[in-house]
C-alpha cells in the first residue's frame, strides 16, 4: 500500500467498555467519586507538606511530587473518561489524545523514577542516619525530583511524536477507555519496529532498573533494621519506610498483573476494568497509605484541621 491511499485521522473514538451500556452511569459515578477523593486527598498531603515545618524534609518533600504527579495523571485521564461514559459519539480529538498519551506515559513513567528515589533516600535515612542530613542535602534531592520529572517527560515525548507522526490505516477506533501508546500503535500500518524498540529500551530503563534499585535498597535496609537491638527500634525504623513499600508494592503489582498476565478474548473486558483500577485506585490510596501509617502525618493533619476550625469558630 502507498502512503497516499491512506485517509488522514482527525479523531479517535474510544469504545472501550462501550459494550455494556449498563454499567456506563455506575462507572461515572464510581470515577467521579474516587477522582474528588484523589483530589481531596492529595491537595491535603501537599498543604500540610507546606504548612508545618516538621514536613521540611526530603522524604516529604518526595511525597509531596508524588501526590502532585497522582493530581496531575488522574486529571489527564479520568475527566475525560467521565465524558466518555456520558457521551455518545466517545470521540476525542487528534491532538487531545496525543496529549493525553503524553500526559499519562510521562507521569507513568516519572513515578516509576521517583519510587526508586525515595527508596534511596530511606536507605540513606536508615543505613546511615548520622550522615543523612549530609548526603540529602537541599540540592541533591531537589535536583533528583527535578530529573524525574525531565526522564518522565523526555520518554513520552521521544515516544509519543515517534507514535503521532506515523500513517493510519484509516482506522480510527481505540477499543480503550485511555489514548494508551499500545492500543494506538495497533492502528499503525506501517514498520513499527523502531517504536517497539525504543518503548523496550524505556520499559527496561524505566520499569526493570528503578525496580531493582527498590529491591536492592530493601535488602540494605532490611538488614539494617535486623541489626537493631531493641524491638522498639526495630519497629520505628520500619515504620519509617513501611508506607513508601507498601505504596511500592501496590503500583509494581498493578501493573504487573496488567501487562503481564495471560491476554485473551475472554478476559479483555476484565483487563479494561483492570485497567481503569489501577490508573484510579493507586492514586486513591497512597495518601490514604501516608496518612495511616505515618504518625507524622497524622499528627500535622490534626493540627492544620484544628487550626482551620479554631479559626471559623472565631
Amino acid at each position: 500500500m502507498k502512503m497516499e491511499n491512506y485517509s488522514a485521522v482527525t479523531e479517535f473514538f474510544l469504545v472501550g467498555l462501550s459494550q455494556y451500556p449498563e454499567l456506563q452511569l455506575f462507572l461515572f459515578m464510581l470515577c467521579l467519586i474516587m477522582y474528588v477523593i484523589i483530589l481531596l486527598g492529595n491537595s491535603l498531603l501537599i498543604i500540610i507538606s507546606i504548612l508545618d515545618s516538621r514536613l521540611h524534609t526530603p522524604m516529604y518533600f518526595f511525597l509531596g511530587n508524588l501526590s502532585f504527579l497522582d493530581i496531575c495523571y488522574t486529571s489527564s485521564s479520568i475527566p475525560p473518561m467521565l465524558i466518555m461514559f456520558r457521551s455518545e459519539t466517545k470521540s476525542i480529538s487528534f491532538i487531545g489524545c496525543a496529549l493525553q498519551m503524553v500526559a499519562s506515559l510521562g507521569l507513568g513513567s516519572t513515578e516509576c523514577v521517583l519510587l526508586a528515589v525515595m527508596a534511596y533516600d530511606r536507605y540513606v535515612a536508615i543505613c546511615n542516619p548520622l550522615r543523612y542530613p549530609i548526603i540529602m542535602n537541599r540540592v541533591l534531592y531537589v535536583h533528583m525530583a527535578a530529573w524525574s520529572w525531565i526522564i518522565g517527560c523526555l520518554n513520552s515525548l521521544v515516544q509519543t511524536v515517534m507514535t503521532m507522526v506515523l500513517p493510519f490505516c484509516g482506522n480510527n477506533v481505540i477499543d480503550h477507555l485511555t489514548c494508551e501508546i499500545l492500543a494506538l500503535l495497533k492502528l499503525i500500518c506501517s514498520d513499527i519496529s523502531m517504536n517497539v524498540l525504543i518503548m523496550t529500551v524505556a520499559s527496561i530503563v524505566l520499569l526493570v532498573l528503578p525496580l531493582l534499585l527498590i529491591f536492592i535498597s530493601y535488602v540494605f535496609i532490611l538488614s539494617s533494621i535486623l541489626r537493631i537491638n531493641s524491638a522498639e527500634g526495630r519497629k520505628k525504623a520500619f515504620s519509617t519506610c513501611s508506607a513508601h513499600l507498601t505504596v511500592v508494592i501496590l503500583f509494581y503489582g498493578s501493573a504487573l498483573f496488567m501487562y503481564m498476565k495471560p491476554k485473551s478474548k475472554d478476559t479483555k473486558a476484565s483487563d479494561e476494568i483492570i485497567g481503569l483500577s489501577y490508573g484510579v485506585i493507586t492514586p486513591m490510596l497512597n495518601p490514604i497509605i501516608y496518612s495511616l501509617r505515618n504518625k507524622e502525618v497524622k499528627e500535622a493533619v490534626k493540627k492544620v484541621l484544628s487550626r482551620h476550625l479554631h479559626l471559623w469558630k472565631i
